[in-house]
């Protein structure tokens, strides 16, 4: 019997297209739009580029949904798989532990804000979230609040932190999100700090960044009811690439120290140097009492996500067995050795290639190229933190009115860009670009003459 990759090797398209479409269930994808387009299988990957089955390559725009950081193929990362799979794949952490997540623990915690001092794994950036939510509300119980007390939680409008029921609680996308209402809790909801588009219809310029006083005006109000406010730090990524404006960030941590309400910063997608600093919290100087990670910890190269704690809320959960102050949660594959493995091969990367020190002209040359897109009388507002950009799409500048849903503007323009060798993926109408760090400057140049082209071609308007 042949092994099962040469069987998958020998299949021709015509018949992977037939088995994608009869049996397979994409996730965000409207089906209907998914059947009418040709399937595009990606065989391979090299460096910062995908390959389909017919040898095309395309720049990864998007870093396979956010999480490559250092391009496909790194032998440094393959290789300490490959070694770890000659220890042991997977072993339980319940009751045992494993040499790669003891020394993956010390290691995050040595470089992640001070005073974030213990590490809880899991496999995905929601579960990071639904432990961080668990453990806040757990922390007040631990310390002795009463179920009237610190129960709730504090969100953005727009904010993401994941798909299962406790992340999508504190998510405020309500195309995402309004569905399944009558399963969550709800929680208080401030504005989105998105300054193109004000929910408060203020200037920047002039507002004295009033979405940040809701802030205030809620925890005044509700911090005896409020075990703690979650926010994506700097940047809220699937609600748009919306960057938060200067000094925003700082704030909510201010305040909610001095009402006494757990931060928490979920850096599932901002981490590990997408934004310019090793985590987006660095820029304003914030440590959170306790941070979520995913995505990039790996690499991108497996499923792995933590969060992390202070000591302070660690020691609530310390007790004797009758004191019932364990906190009860666990996964199968929490702490995977392979993925361990894989984010400490990362790390090093980071330290040896000295990539959070090369991304400054990376970051520029993008900042140029979407100063340029900008210009374009379609493009409404372009939005850059480090290599997080988002290029919104308008019908009108002037009104900043979208384009009709039925023109499906941003899924044309991002499906046009193929051709010219790049994949991307649209969040509604705004053009997300998020490559590996790795990218190099001539897959820049490419990258955003794709764009350019592709909004060229589908809006019928030059510069």
């Amino acid at each position: 019997m042949k092994p099962l990759t040469d069987t998958i090797a020998n299949v021709n398209i015509e018949d992977l297209c037939r088995m994608d479409l009869g049996s397979l269930w994409h996730p965000f994808t409207q089906t209907m739009e998914w059947e009418r387009d040709r399937p595009l299988f990606i065989e391979r990957a090299e460096g910062n580029y995908l390959i389909d089955m017919e040898g095309k390559r395309y720049i990864d725009g998007v870093s396979s949904l956010w999480a490559n950081v250092h391009g496909h193929g790194r032998q440094e990362i393959n290789e300490s798989i490959i070694r770890q799979l000659g220890r042991v794949s997977h072993t339980t952490m319940l009751g045992l532990s494993h040499p790669s997540a003891a020394v993956l623990a010390e290691r995050l915690v040595s470089i992640t804000p001070k005073g974030l001092d213990r590490v809880f794994y899991s496999e995905s950036g929601s579960t990071a979230v639904e432990i961080a939510l668990k453990i806040a509300y757990q922390y007040w119980r631990n310390m002795g609040a009463d179920s009237n007390a610190k129960k709730s939680f504090l969100c953005l409008r727009e904010g993401y932190h994941g798909d299962t029921l406790g992340a999508v609680s504190v998510g405020g996308i309500d195309l995402f999100h309004a569905i399944y209402k009558p399963l969550l809790f709800r929680p208080y909801i401030s504005p989105s700090p998105h300054c193109y588009r004000c929910e408060l219809d203020l200037e920047p310029d002039s507002c004295g960044m009033a979405c940040s006083d809701r802030v205030e005006e809620i925890l005044e109000n509700h911090h005896e009811d409020i075990a703690a406010m979650i926010m994506e730090p700097l940047v809220q990524g699937a609600g748009g690439i919306r960057v938060a404006p200067k000094g925003y960030l700082a704030r909510a941590r201010e305040l909610c120290r001095r009402y006494d309400v757990l931060f928490i910063t979920d850096e599932v997608a901002t981490g590990f140097g997408r934004t310019g600093t090793l985590f987006a919290c660095e820029h304003e100087g914030v440590s959170p009492d306790i941070m979520t990670v995913g995505k990039g910890i790996t690499g991108g190269y497996l499923p792995l996500a933590a969060t992390l704690t202070t000591e302070k809320i660690f020691n609530a959960f310390r007790g004797e067995y009758g004191d019932f102050k364990t906190f009860f949660h666990g996964h199968t594959y929490t702490g995977n050795p392979l993925g361990c493995a894989a984010a400490l091969a990362s790390l090093d990367i980071f330290k040896n290639d000295e990539v959070i020190g090369h991304l400054p002209p990376k970051i520029e040359a993008f900042q140029k190229g979407l100063e340029r897109l900008a210009a374009h009388p379609n493009v409404g507002d372009v939005r850059q933190a480090g290599l997080m950009m988002g290029i919104e799409l308008v019908e009108d500048k002037t009104t900043k009115n979208p384009f009709p849903l039925e023109k499906r503007m941003g899924h044309r323009i991002s499906m046009a860009c193929r051709k010219y060798g790049a994949i991307i993926r649209p969040l509604g109408d705004v053009l997300v670009l998020m490559p590996p760090l790795s990218i190099r400057h001539d897959e820049i140049r490419t990258l955003l003459a794709a764009v350019e082209s592709s909004i060229i071609e589908l809006t019928e308007k030059t510069f």
